[in-house]
């Protein structure tokens, strides 16, 4: 319970400030209900809009690979493989050190799973109401935007991990070299299989990269943005839940869906 509190309490906050970071002017409602629909990031962002967006969304994650083909976005690219293939090869050497070591014992009561889960997913709500009751309509929108990241970003992991079946660390004894973790997992193809990428780290990052992005005023937004996100992927790697490289391609995932995919920049 004091762990709920603590998180709904931080939430809260960093919703309010969030709130009064963007100039009051034309973001703010007067009088009676907001328009059914209201167009931002390029679109329309409503209640009854995220449906369609998210359709779009998909479309342009899954068409990617077609604009990679015709020689665009290499650089980011090239990079992110690089690391995450760098990554994987020393996945044994640093999954084992964290599967041995009680050095993070007391980080790991707080930064449970269901912890981390569930404040990446108050965020939006929580901002979204602040900004419903503030009649503040970058509030809600951006708190919608940041909703379809989570969901963006989860179908995305879900669909990797049914494929890749890769078992945590975790489900490995002490001592264990961690050969073998490839395709070979089991569990419910609804919540994704395997372990790659971190479906934590990956919503996480997408929140952020909305907010950070859509509040940019204030620099220190985008530090305590990716900085908690960071918190949330590192966590993942203490509790034995993901490989470093889990969590490295969650977050560069994460980042390109809330910039590309959600926000269009």
């Amino acid at each position: 319970m004091r762990q709920a509190r603590t998180i709904l309490i931080l939430l809260m906050a960093l919703a309010a400030v969030l709130h009064g970071q963007e100039p009051r002017g034309s973001n703010v409602d007067v009088g009676a209900s907001p328009p059914a629909v209201e167009t931002d990031a390029g679109r329309p962002v409503s209640w009854p809009g995220l449906v369609p967006n998210l359709v779009s969304d998909q479309k342009r994650i899954w068409t990617f690979p077609a604009r990679l083909a015709r020689g665009r976005n290499w650089g980011p690219v090239a990079f992110v493989v690089g690391v995450t293939a760098a990554l994987i090869a020393t996945d044994a050497k640093t999954a084992g050190y964290f599967r041995r070591t009680d050095t993070f014992r007391g980080f790991n009561s707080v930064m449970t799973g269901n912890a981390t889960l569930t404040g990446v997913g108050l965020t939006p709500l929580i901002l979204y109401g602040v900004g419903a009751a503030r009649h503040d309509r970058h509030a809600r929108n951006s708190a919608l935007l940041a909703g379809e990241a989570v969901a963006d970003a989860e179908i995305l992991a879900t669909v990797f991990k049914d494929i890749d079946r890769r078992r945590r660390p975790a489900e490995y004894g002490a001592g264990s070299d961690f050969s073998g973790s490839w395709f070979s997992d089991q569990g419910s193809w609804v919540r994704g299989i395997g372990s790659f990428p971190s479906g934590h780290t990956i919503a996480a990052f997408s929140v952020a990269t909305v907010l950070a992005r859509r509040y940019p005023k204030h620099r220190w937004i985008p530090y305590v943005a990716y900085g908690l996100s960071g918190v949330v992927g590192f966590s993942r790697i203490t509790l034995s839940s993901h490989y470093a490289s889990d969590v490295f391609l969650g977050g560069a995932l994460g980042y390109f869906i809330g910039r590309f995919a959600v926000l269009r920049q």
